[in-house]
């Protein structure tokens, strides 16, 4: 550490002036994209894009716009990936879809415990312990705050007994 700031100390010594300047001003050449490619493009093409570049974002939407209403494009609001496709089927290959399918039985239930009665309050608490391995104190808290899903992803016969087992005791359980 030593050797380092005598050789900055020299170093500073030895330039003539008290304080350090280039000679030359520095030029930042303009960013590039990462990976960009520079094939040979039409120059008008390469202009235009120089030209939006150079827009601020204001002006960015104010020129998305009037290309819209210049080329009547409409405005398609954008969908997310669980409403389904943006175009419907026609209604024959619908049928026909239908029809090849056969109908799958469900394999995975969630139970849901809807609601209880309040003189078996203590014994659907203490299930529900012993089912989700909770503490006292949270499994109170997880019953008084129903409708709430008990247990997810199980097997018919898991979840039907769970439900008999939550039923006998005074609860109402849902199987989903």
């Amino acid at each position: 550490m030593a050797l380092v700031s005598r050789c900055c100390a020299r170093a500073a010594r030895s330039s003539s002036s008290s304080s350090l300047r280039l000679s030359q001003p520095v030029v930042y050449a303009p960013a590039r994209r990462w990976n960009s490619t520079t094939a040979a493009t039409n120059p008008k093409v390469s202009g235009i894009v120089d030209q939006i570049s150079g827009l601020t974002l204001m002006e960015t939407a104010d020129l998305v716009s009037l290309l819209k209403s210049r080329l009547n494009i409409p405005d398609v609001a954008l969908q997310s990936f669980s409403a389904g496709p943006a175009i419907a089927a026609p209604a024959a290959a619908v049928e026909e879809e239908a029809a090849a399918e056969p109908v799958q039985e469900k394999t995975m239930f969630n139970i849901k415990l809807v609601s209880f009665n309040p003189g078996a309050k203590p014994k659907i608490i203490k299930e529900v312990k012993s089912l989700l391995g909770l503490s006292l104190v949270d499994s109170k808290k997880f019953v008084e705050s129903v409708p709430k899903m008990l247990k997810e992803g199980l097997v018919k016969e898991e979840a039907e007994k769970i439900q008999k087992v939550l039923n006998d005791l005074g609860a109402v359980a849902a199987l989903e």
